[in-house]
């Protein structure tokens, strides 16, 4: 009897198993994040993979993380996702491009969600997209197209980001008075400001509400900003208009620097010229110092030659003076009367007639040569005379 009961028992519990296993039991994914209702209504938060007890509660399902993708349909079968944006200079464009947003493991977080929004479909729908959309709309009056599609490309970007994160600005409209790019003409046009404290902190007009729900959102990007045919053909104008303007601003600053460069070559060569003759004339200088130098050294050698020579000059004289005095110029006397001799010889010896007779009659004094040797003694004695000598021998004192 009690075998039948037992097998009686197992037997039920087979068929509840067999028809209610999936009731009774769930099986979590490690990418997943469950939510259990059970009958009573209470919540059971399934944040770990493994298995959990359902007890024919009611199960939904969120993914850990996920892509939010919004793009342009590429063909006439796609769905179009992307998102419209109105810039500050009446353009109009759409975004396409995809955020990542992950789930929180918070249960009191989890709470919100599960009440407000149920399943990860409702809660992508009507929480996420609303946000990236607004964000999105609320960046465009913060530039013109031409600066969405130029200059602030990258802070467009960032503009969306942050407003998805933070939550979106409060914003003030001013009259902005600009020079049109191509027709050169002033206008005016209101743009959307961003409010910001004296300390420079930007004013927001309200928390996103992801941090209500403790969603973060990871990796925003744009693929592509696809403008109206009307807005990408003036786009197209102005950056070409642009392009034109800062070619030739290019131009005029290369013209520029070029005349500033041909002015420093300019002085730097006048400058080369000035030190080139700075040294020609140093080494002129120079030289004719050195000139001067060697003509005073000259001078002053002079100077001393000349005193030098006179001197000498004054020393051999006042020897030849004092040896005069001492001898009365005897050498110089005896050399003239040798001197005188030569002649008279050298003139008598020259004489072609006899001075005197061959012939002689009677026997004078002194015999036939005695005219000539008469001659002679008065010539010497004449030179003997005119020379102050007197060949006498002195007596012995």
């Amino acid at each position: 009897m009690m075998r039948r009961f037992i097998a009686g028992t197992v037997a039920v519990i087979a068929v509840v198993f067999m028809f209610a296993g999936g009731k009774l039991v769930e099986f979590v994914d490690s990418n997943k994040i469950a939510i259990i209702q059970g009958v009573y209504g209470n919540l059971t938060f399934a944040t770990s993979p493994g298995p959990w007890g359902q007890w024919f509660g009611t199960v939904e399902s969120f993914a850990r993380r996920e892509q939010l993708w919004f793009m342009a349909a590429k063909t006439k079968d796609d769905k179009d996702n992307a998102m419209r944006i109105r810039f500050n200079d009446n353009g109009h464009g759409v975004i396409s491009g995809s955020i990542a947003w992950e789930m929180p493991i918070e249960q009191k977080c989890l709470t919100r969600i599960f009440q407000q929004y149920r399943t990860q479909q409702a809660l992508e729908d009507q929480l996420v997209k609303p946000i990236v959309q607004k964000a999105i709309y609320m960046t465009g009056p913060l530039m013109s197209s031409t600066e969405s599609a130029a200059e602030r490309r990258n802070e467009l970007l960032q503009l969306i980001e942050d407003q998805i994160e933070n939550g979106v600005y409060l914003t003030r409209t001013v009259s902005l008075e600009e020079e049109d790019p191509i027709t050169k003409e002033k206008r005016r046009r209101n743009v959307a400001e961003i409010v910001k404290t004296q300390d420079h902190k930007i004013v927001r007009a309200a928390d996103s509400p992801l941090r209500e729900f403790c969603i973060k959102t990871f990796n925003l990007t744009i693929n592509e900003v696809r403008y109206d045919k009307e807005v990408e053909a003036q786009i197209q104008q102005q950056q070409q208009a642009i392009m034109a303007v800062r070619i030739s601003m290019a131009n005029a600053q290369k013209a520029e620097q070029d005349a500033r460069t041909v002015a420093e070559q300019g002085k730097a060569d006048a400058a080369r010229a000035k030190w080139e003759q700075e040294k020609v004339n140093s080494t002129l200088v120079a030289a004719a110092e050195g000139k001067r130098k060697a003509e005073e050294q000259n001078a002053i050698a002079m100077e001393f030659y000349k005193k030098a020579q006179s001197a000498r000059a004054e020393a051999d004289g006042g020897y030849k003076r004092a040896l005069m005095q001492a001898d009365g110029a005897l050498d110089k006397r005896l050399e003239a009367y040798v001197e005188t001799q030569k002649i008279w010889a050298a003139a008598v010896k020259e004489i072609k007639t006899p001075l005197v007779p061959t012939i002689v009659s009677g026997g004078g004094a002194g015999g036939p040569g005695s005219g000539i040797q008469t001659l002679v003694d008065i010539l010497s004695a004449r030179g003997l005379k005119d020379l102050d000598l007197d060949l006498r021998q002195q007596p012995k004192k």
